[in-house]
């Protein structure tokens, strides 16, 4: 049985998710968790963005996961969607490449030219 306190915790840590669903969202980031991104290690890539974004409290950065993206010899696959830029995607992800573009693109807006597989919109 939840306590008061309990339900009280709950409550605020809900409130903190809908910030990040509808607030000012300055980048979203786009996990390929298709079967075939699975298999290459998509969740440990899912995983350490959302512990980096939530590490470094980037709260107007938002990751989310998709399906098959139709790049399986590239997966794991990432697009980074920003307003007003071409979207990038990442290939071949993996948790160091993870942070390395949380840091360089994420956090100082350099694409980080080295593990780009496509771009447009």
């Amino acid at each position: 049985m939840k306590t008061l306190a309990d339900l009280k915790k709950i409550r605020e840590k809900a409130q903190e998710e809908m910030k990040f669903r509808g607030g000012n969202v300055r980048i979203k980031i786009v996990v390929g968790m298709g079967t075939s991104g699975i298999a290459m290690g998509a969740r440990e890539v899912m995983k350490t963005f959302l512990e980096e974004i939530s590490n470094r409290n980037l709260t107007d950065v938002l990751v989310t996961q998709t399906g098959e993206k139709g790049l399986s010899s590239m997966e794991p696959v990432v697009d980074v969607i920003e307003d007003g830029k071409a979207k990038i995607t990442y290939g071949n992800m993996n948790p160091d490449k993870v942070k390395k573009v949380v840091v360089e693109h994420i956090v100082n807006g350099r694409t980080v030219s080295d593990y780009v597989v496509a771009t447009g919109d």
